[in-house]
Order: structure tokens, then C-alpha cells, then sequence
């Protein structure tokens, strides 16, 4: 019942989005993996925003127009202008690209461009028919997304760990005590054929592992130590904590 082990102190000088804003305008082929990691983890919220502001094909080539422009053009010299969040660079940099590519991108055929990053739009699209679209800008969707997008990540991992430990039936079973669920100790306890105080003792050691996982994740999209504890706070925000 041993849980993993826990992460090392954070280093920032080696998070991916502080190596792509250390790169600046000396790109460096590390920093372009970096920063290509980066857009693969997180291109949904991306297309929500575009796909929120045009139609389906249109957002499909639009979103993988600028994701060939950001990863094979110069653009990581804007990263130190920006600094701080990721996010924020992405959606900036995003609205200045179609501000520029808009009326170009129309007359290119779909397909006409090489695909940078392998994206599974249709599973994208398929996502967005379910979200709720009255009353919320496309920015605020797009923050909505990233938000749940980072903790599905978290999620993921937090899974990934326990089951190369083969652990995979624990975690599903404790998972509702993590993610809201419920809180019926006594009933996973006797799903696990455990002590209550044991469950207990699992559930707490799970919500610790969440938790440095998910400092983990945002450290890699932010600056500093300073802006985690920030990206902490506006995480709540964007759920109505």
C-alpha cells in the first residue's frame, strides 16, 4: 500500500516553458521540443477558442496553420515579452496570429499545409458539441479549458503512476475521494478488503501525490515558484472557488 515516491523539489531553470523563455530569439533545438511538448499537451483549449469564433473546418486549419507558424518561425523571441504563463503567451500570440492570417487562411485548401502536431480534431469536436455555449466569452472558454485540460493531465499521470505500480484497482476505487466524488470510506474499504483507517490512510497519501503532481504540471507552464502558487489561485477562480 506503499504510495509513489514524491517529486524532487521544483527546478525551474529546467521546466519546459522557462527553457523556451530562456531561449528567446537563440532558438535552441531543446527549446523547440520544449515548446512543442507544450503545444501538444495543450492544444484543445486553442481550437475551443477558435472553433468558438468560426466554424468547424475553418478552425481545424486555422489551429494547425498556427501551430506550424509557431513552432518552424522565429516566434519564441515574443516568449520574454510576455513571460510568465504559458497560457497567456499561447492565447496572446493565438489572436495576433488570426489577425494577421484570417483572410489568407481562407484561401488555403484544407490539407494544404503539413501537419506540425498530430491532433485528433474529431475527438476535439466531438468535445465541444457537449460544452455549454450561451453566456461565456471565447476567452473565458478558452481559460475553462486550459484549467480542465491541466487536471485532466494531473489526473492521468496520478493514474499512470499507480498502475505501473499495479496499483490501477486502488486508484479507481479511492479516485472519488480525490476528485469529489463521495467520501464513503467504509464502502471502499470493503470494496479493497481494507481497514478503514488504512483507506483512510491511502485516500490522504493519493491527495498528496495529486497535489505535487499538479504543482509539477503548472511549473511547467509558468516562470516561477511565485506564479504557481498564482496559477493555484486563478484555477479556483476559473471554477467559482
Amino acid at each position: 500500500m506503499d504510495s509513489p515516491p514524491s517529486l524532487p523539489p521544483d527546478d525551474f531553470a529546467t521546466t519546459r516553458w522557462t527553457m523556451v523563455v530562456a531561449a528567446g530569439e537563440k532558438q535552441t533545438p531543446a527549446a523547440q521540443v520544449a515548446l512543442a511538448e507544450l503545444c501538444q499537451a495543450y492544444w484543445y483549449p486553442l481550437f475551443a477558442y477558435v472553433r468558438r469564433r468560426t466554424g468547424e473546418e475553418a478552425a481545424r486549419d486555422l489551429t494547425q496553420a498556427f501551430f506550424a507558424w509557431l513552432l518552424e518561425k522565429n516566434s519564441l523571441a515574443a516568449a520574454d515579452r510576455t513571460r510568465g504563463r504559458f497560457r497567456a503567451f499561447l492565447l496572446t500570440t493565438l489572436k495576433n496570429f488570426l489577425s494577421n492570417e484570417w483572410e489568407k487562411q481562407r484561401a488555403i485548401k484544407r490539407g494544404g499545409r503539413a501537419a506540425t502536431l498530430s491532433l485528433d480534431f474529431d475527438a476535439g469536436d466531438s468535445r465541444l458539441r457537449i460544452e455549454p455555449a450561451a453566456g461565456e466569452t471565447p476567452e473565458h472558454f478558452y481559460e475553462r479549458q486550459w484549467a480542465l485540460a491541466l487536471l485532466d493531465r494531473v489526473l492521468t499521470q496520478l493514474r499512470d503512476e499507480y498502475t505501473q505500480a499495479g496499483k490501477a484497482r486502488q486508484f479507481e476505487s479511492l479516485k472519488p475521494l480525490l476528485t469529489g466524488g463521495g467520501n464513503d470510506h467504509p464502502s471502499i474499504a470493503k470494496e479493497l478488503g481494507w481497514t478503514d483507517n488504512a483507506t483512510r490512510v491511502a485516500a490522504h497519501r493519493l491527495r498528496v501525490r495529486y497535489r505535487e503532481l499538479l504543482r509539477s504540471e503548472i511549473a511547467q507552464t509558468v516562470a516561477s515558484a511565485d506564479d504557481v502558487e498564482e496559477e493555484i489561485r486563478w484555477l479556483f477562480t476559473v471554477f467559482g472557488g
